[in-house]
């Protein structure tokens, strides 16, 4: 594993600890450069974006929860997953990197948006969309290394 790329490229990161752990994660890490552990990045965004649309789902099925604040988040994570992650991967393989810093930044906006959402203050989404948030701005950092 190039160790020492994944170090370098994370401290540059807002996130260094979950940089690593999530690089970490995916044995392609390990012969990746830095637009590919971008898209590494991406993939695991999708993952956890992609679940957490699921879980929506669940809770409106449920009918437990802000109905109107859950069915928003679903919006956004829909837009993460058809129109931000897609945009950031297909500008990733395409070296248009400041796009893909786009993207990335677009995620984050979208899992704030859910979020801010529950007039509550009590979001059964809060580690999600903290996670999403979090990781997204990894990946757009990595995204504006290679711009």
């Amino acid at each position: 594993m190039d160790e020492k790329l994944i170090e370098d490229v994370c401290k540059q990161t807002p996130n260094f600890d979950l940089c690593v752990s999530s690089l970490h994660s995916d044995p392609k890490s390990s012969s990746a450069d830095v637009p590919e552990l971008a898209l590494i990045m991406a993939n695991i965004i999708n993952v956890k974006a992609t679940s957490t649309l699921n879980h929506i789902k669940d809770l409106l099925k449920e009918g437990s929860g802000d109905r109107d604040a859950l069915v928003s988040c679903g919006q956004n994570y829909i837009a993460i997953l058809e129109i931000d992650l897609p945009q950031a991967i297909k500008a990733l393989i395409n070296g248009a990197y400041d796009i893909a810093e786009d993207g990335f930044a677009d995620a984050v906006l979208e899992a704030n948006f859910c979020e801010e959402g529950f007039s509550s203050g009590s979001s059964p989404l809060t580690d999600t969309n903290k996670y999403i948030c979090d990781a997204s701005g990894v990946a757009r950092a990595i995204a504006r290394l290679l711009i």
